[in-house]
Parts: C-alpha cells; sequence; structure tokens
C-alpha cells in the first residue's frame, strides 16, 4: 500500500516498529496505585504477578523488573543511546558514572551509552494517599561505528527549557508541537532544540534527525513539514484518539505511519477527541547491527568483545548500594552530574 506520502501503516505492538536509525521504541503507560511508604506498591497487589519480570500489565500496570519498585535496575548497555521522554509521574536515574537525577513531567533524559554504563531506570511510588501514573516512551537510538566506543554522556533536558509551539488552523483549533531533536519551521522562523549530546547521530547535521511530539485537538488541522534531507525516513506513532486523516486517508488509532519524509503532509483530526502522535525520523546510518540484549555493535565479534568486557570490568562498577536506588521521598526533580554538578528545580507536574 503507497500513496504519494503515506507508505505503509504497522500495527503499534510491543515494542514498537522503528527504521534506521532508531533501534527500538516503547511507549510505557502505567497506572500505578497509591504507594505503601516504601516507594512500592502495597505486597497484596504483587499476587499472581511474576517477580523480576513482570510485563503482565495486571490492573493496568507492571512491576518490569523490580521487586518491591517498578522499574529497571542496574542493566548495562553499549554502543547506542537511550532517549526518555517523561510525559507523567517520575524515574530516579542512577548510573555507574556516579550521575543520580530524579525527572518527569515533560522531562527528557538522553543518554550516550557509548564503550559502556551501568544505569538503572526506577518509578517510586511517591504519593501514598493517591495514584502514582507514570508514562514514558522510551528510545534507543544507534550510534555510528566510529561513536560506539566513545566516552559514557549523561544528558537532562528539562520541560521548561524543550521548545514547543502552539499552531493555530483558519478555524481556531490547535496543534502542539514539542520540539525534542530537529528543528522545527514555524511562521516566525525556525524553532531549535536543545543541542544533543556531542557524539550523538542526532548531532551530525547530515543526520536530519528530529523526535517531536504532536498534539492535534479535535477538529484540528496541521501540515507536517517535509524534511530536510535527502533520504531521510520517518515514522509518525498514532498512540492516543480515534482517527486522523493523513493525506487524505483515515488511519484507525494504534498504528505507525510510514510516511514519505520529503513531502509535506496534512493531518487532521476529524475525530471529537484529541489525537496525539511521536515522530521519529533521521537518515539512515546504513552500518551492519549486531545486537543481543543491551549491547549493539557492527560485528558478532565485537558483540562478544563487550559481553568479555563487562564480565571484565562491569563498565566502571556500580557506586551505589542497591541495585535500584530511590532518592528521597519528594517529588522535586533533580540532577547530579558525574562531574559533581548539581541541578535542582521545585516539585511540579508531578
Amino acid at each position: 500500500m503507497s500513496t504519494d506520502a503515506l507508505i505503509a501503516l504497522h500495527p503499534l505492538g510491543m515494542p514498537w516498529p522503528t527504521l534506521d536509525p532508531f533501534l527500538f521504541c516503547v511507549h510505557h503507560d502505567d497506572a500505578y496505585p497509591p504507594g505503601n511508604g516504601r516507594h512500592g506498591p502495597d505486597p497484596a497487589l504483587l499476587r499472581g504477578r511474576q517477580i523480576g519480570a513482570d510485563f503482565s500489565g495486571q490492573a493496568g500496570w507492571s512491576m518490569y523488573h523490580g521487586e518491591q519498585v517498578p522499574g529497571f535496575p542496574a542493566h548495562p548497555h553499549r554502543g547506542f543511546e537511550t532517549v526518555t521522554i517523561v510525559r507523567q509521574g517520575r524515574i530516579d536515574h542512577s548510573d555507574s558514572l556516579g550521575a543520580g537525577a530524579r525527572f518527569g513531567g515533560g522531562d527528557v533524559q538522553w543518554l550516550t551509552a557509548g564503550r559502556g554504563i551501568v544505569h538503572a531506570e526506577m518509578f517510586p511510588l511517591l504519593r501514598t494517599d493517591a495514584p502514582n501514573p507514570l508514562e514514558l516512551f522510551q528510545i534507543w537510538l544507534n550510534l555510528p561505528a566510529d561513536r560506539k566506543m566513545v566516552a559514557p554522556h549523561f544528558t537532562m533536558f528539562w520541560s521548561q527549557d524543550i521548545p514547543r509551539h502552539r499552531f493555530t488552523d483558519d478555524t481556531g483549533r490547535a496543534t502542539e508541537v514539542v520540539c525534542i531533536a530537529g528543528a522545527l519551521p514555524t511562521p516566525a522562523g525556525a524553532l531549535t532544540p536543545l543541542p544533543p549530546p556531542p557524539d550523538s547521530w542526532a548531532s551530525q547535521p547530515a543526520a536530519d534527525l528530529a523526535i517531536w511530539t504532536l498534539h492535534l485537538a479535535p477538529g484540528a488541522r496541521w501540515t507536517l513539514p517535509p524534511a530536510a534531507g535527502a533520504g531521510t525516513r520517518r515514522l509518525l506513532y498514532f498512540f492516543v484518539g480515534r482517527t486522523l486523516r493523513v493525506a487524505g486517508r483515515a488511519v484507525a488509532v494504534k498504528q505507525a505511519l510510514e510516511v514519505r519524509a520529503g513531502a509535506a503532509l496534512e493531518l487532521v483530526n476529524d475525530s471529537d477527541e484529541p489525537a496525539e502522535l511521536l515522530m521519529l525520523q533521521g537518515r539512515p546510518i546504513g552500518e551492519p547491527v549486531a545486537q543481543y540484549g543491551p549491547f549493539v555493535m557492527n560485528t558478532q565479534q565485537e558483540l562478544q568483545q563487550a559481553f568479555d568486557d563487562y564480565r571484565r570490568t562491569q563498565f566502571g562498577g556500580w557506586p551505589w548500594g542497591d541495585a535500584g536506588p530511590v532518592h528521597g521521598e519528594g517529588f522535586g526533580r533533580f540532577a547530579r552530574h558525574a562531574d559533581g554538578r548539581t541541578e535542582r528545580f521545585d516539585a511540579q507536574d508531578a
């Protein structure tokens, strides 16, 4: 199936489909209950779950690899980057560089694993008197061969610093675009995103890489501008709403739309509820991919070396007293970087 702008449709499964240079994309949307005062759910709610590997979605949430606190305790990565967009709730990050953070409410963490890092991503249930909803995207972005063994790099994009623009159509209905990576054309000029980590594929101008989220009000109409680069590929993930008209074609929710990146694309939300989409675009790296679990290299020999290095060095070791650290009781957002620099913000948008 193909039109001038719409190339193919793919159902949204677990994980979502991706195109080079992206490796992985997942949407976690967990309706966590009130916490038990120790950052986890009441133990009675854990019955019937496969603790340590709970992806069940039972009662609308999962423990993932957490045992008492939901999340992903210490685990290694090499050869790619993770981009974590937290739309609601809080994540506690800890890593083998000694960096730690609590972020959420629109914040983004961009982590270059490079030659190797160990990190934990825990989801503390901070409220004891109300539910603790958590919603996030995690995206894995490949590194080219000449960048796979760079030093690890930890970057925070705070919500208040991430550029966004509100477009209004002829009927006054709005589309808001949040610009995490990739410049966004607007009537007032290009909206420039925060700089990506220095060794990222996104830092290469020819990569034409963009990560945007789109929110179309009921009845809103907006034209997605064409990508700048030749050879760029683009996926739109339609994950909230009912139906959308894309280049004149009706598309149901819960689908990934592979679209022609070089063409402008009209999006029309004909339904009476908002529509939300995530857009990932970029020029392919076009190199062989050898992947096993948390390691992404170019050859099987390099992949074996990654496992050997991790067994020998633990990528610098784990400086925390727990495999899944939680950073206190409050909702305040902060980052403590490996060089000792600290950023701290009051609790908001929890």
